[in-house]
Order: structure tokens, then C-alpha cells, then sequence
């Protein structure tokens, strides 16, 4: 493998004003990128890439889901991983939360941060929490409020903010009321989800400049049309300082054929150390890491950063 240094290339270049001076890193590989995969993935496995990825400087670890197992087949293990996770100092592991029955278990497993999953159009909520569009809010309402009783922190998530699938362009309107429920109820952080990667920087920046104030946003993008990292620019640019990321652009959307899964955490750091941007990562550990997890899953990466620096 190649690495960064051996390129000779610049690590770090003059930070602009209108971009932050350091980046928090969402990693969503353990959780949203395997719950993807149709082979299911060892629980060894599992616990090492968590390993690896703490390893690589990454402190925000989407660890896994409490979702029904029957919906999500490769996170039944969530309990077990959860029991058996060396976590590090420093490091934080949410976890996916859907509704109480979740909760107990996040409870009882000592989690601290948990994440709620809703849809900011009427058809995605159907289909992936069988709630109408309201009823996704009554349903999260005592979860979180009981998260925050137990000093939980929750963040939550906002899908299809973007477009979808069913229902086509989604209002921006739209996006900031479903958005401003959910964090009224009392959530420290929305993460706005381009769910089927249909975005563009300019529908980034109205996105974000309708809901005002930023600090409580974050952004999830997937590259279907290879604008993830041009989209995370523009939200870095209107102010926003959390991205999502999957390392090794671990997942994918079964709503989009052409998806090609989140935005690789790879090809955001190495975006981010030419802005001069903090973030903390190693590139040349999370390189390894991502190939090590590629081998197990038997495909190469989607990373180009992954690709270029391992030789494709």
C-alpha cells in the first residue's frame, strides 16, 4: 500500500475564513454501512473493525442497531456486540434507537448516545417505520424524552431531505418542519440525509440557509451521482462542522439502484487535510483498516481514496 507521506503531497494546505477549522466525524460504517451487507458479518469481525477504527483516531463510532433483527438480519447481533465491545477512552458509540423497546435495551447495556431514524416525506415514513408522517413524531416523543430523563444523549436522523424515491422533490419547507420537530422534542443534533444521493451543492446551501442556525445540524450523503464530497463542501461552507461518513463507503440504498453507498470517510479526510481542516484521523490506518474489512467482505472498496492508495 501506498501511503500518504510516500505521495509527497501536501498534508495540510492554508484553511479558508468560510470554512470551520476542525471537523467531527460521524463514522456510520459499523452500523449503517454493514446493515447493508446480505452475508452476514462475525461478530469477531465486527468488534475488530470498531477496534481498527478507534485505532485510526475516529471518535464517534456508530456502533450498531437495536432495530427488529427480522427487518435487519445482520445487527441481531447488537446485544452481543454491545456486551462485548472494548470501548475506548474518549470514544463514543451510539447506537441506533427506534422506539422503547430499544431504549430498555440501550439502557440496560450501558449506552450513552442513541439515534432516532425519521423521514421527512409521508411514503418513506410508511414504508420504513409504518407510521404515517405524523405518527413517526408521537412515536419518538416518549423515547426521547425518556433518553434525556435517563442523561442520554439523542441525536436524530432525517431522511429523504433531498428527494424521494415515491414522492420526487421534497419541499424545503417540508424538510425544516419534520426537521424542527425533532429537535424541539429535544435531540442535540439533526443530521439531514440525502437519502437516495440526489443533492446538489446548491440544494445544500438552501437546505441549510432555510433552517438558520446550523450548529445543531449535521450531513449525510450517499454518491449515487458523485456529489457527496461537492455537497459536504457547500455544508461545510454554510457553517455545518459534523459529517457522516462510512469508511471504506461501506452501504448503500435499496431505493436507488445506482447508489453507491455513503460518502467514503477516506475521501472526506483526505478532501479535509487539503482545506486544512482538523479531524483527527490517521489516513494511512484508516486506509488499512478499510482494505483488511474490503477482503472480508470479498469486493474491493468504493473508496477512490482506498482504491488509489492500495493500488485499486
Amino acid at each position: 500500500m501506498v501511503t500518504v507521506r510516500e505521495l509527497g503531497l501536501p498534508q495540510r494546505e492554508a484553511s479558508r475564513d468560510d470554512l470551520p477549522g476542525r471537523v467531527t466525524i460521524w463514522e456510520v460504517g459499523p452500523r449503517d454501512g454493514l446493515q447493508n451487507e446480505q452475508a452476514i458479518v462475525g461478530l469477531d469481525t465486527k468488534l475488530e473493525f470498531l477496534g481498527r477504527l478507534a485505532d485510526a483516531g475516529l471518535r464517534t463510532l456508530e456502533a450498531t442497531s437495536f432495530v427488529h433483527p427480522k427487518w435487519v438480519p445482520q445487527l441481531a447481533d447488537a446485544d452481543d456486540l454491545l456486551a462485548g465491545l472494548d470501548r475506548r477512552e474518549g470514544v463514543r458509540y451510539p447506537v441506533l434507537v427506534p422506539n422503547e423497546r430499544g431504549l430498555d435495551r440501550a439502557l440496560a447495556l450501558g449506552v450513552e448516545t442513541i439515534a432516532i431514524f425519521g423521514s421527512a416525506t409521508e411514503t418513506f415514513a410508511r414504508k420504513n417505520l409504518n407510521r404515517s408522517f405524523d405518527e413517526q413524531f408521537a412515536m419518538f416523543e416518549p423515547v426521547v424524552r425518556r433518553a434525556r430523563h435517563e442523561g442520554l444523549q439523542v441525536r436524530a436522523y432525517l431522511s429523504m431531505c433531498f428527494g424521494d424515491p415515491w414522492e420526487g422533490a421534497v419541499p424545503v419547507e417540508q424538510v425544516v418542519a419534520a426537521g424542527r420537530r425533532l429537535l424541539d422534542m429535544g435531540c442535540f443534533q439533526l443530521s439531514l440525509g440525502d437519502t437516495i444521493g440526489v443533492a446538489t451543492p446548491g440544494h445544500v446551501e438552501a437546505v441549510l440557509a432555510a433552517f438558520g442556525d446550523v450548529h445543531a445540524l449535521a450531513v449525510h450523503f450517499h454518491d449515487t451521482y458523485g456529489q457527496a464530497l461537492s455537497n459536504t463542501l457547500a455544508a461545510l461552507r454554510s457553517g455545518v462542522t459534523t459529517v457522516d461518513s462510512s469508511a471504506g463507503g461501506l452501504g448503500g440504498c435499496p431505493y436507488a439502484k445506482a447508489a453507491t453507498g455513503n460518502l467514503a470517510t477516506e475521501d472526506l479526510v483526505w478532501m479535509l487535510d487539503g482545506l486544512g481542516i482538523e479531524h483527527g484521523v490517521d489516513l494511512d490506518a484508516l486506509v488499512r483498516t478499510s482494505a483488511w474489512m474490503a477482503e472480508r467482505l470479498g469486493r474491493p472498496s468504493p473508496s477512490r481514496v482506498v482504491k488509489a492508495l492500495t493500488g485499486g
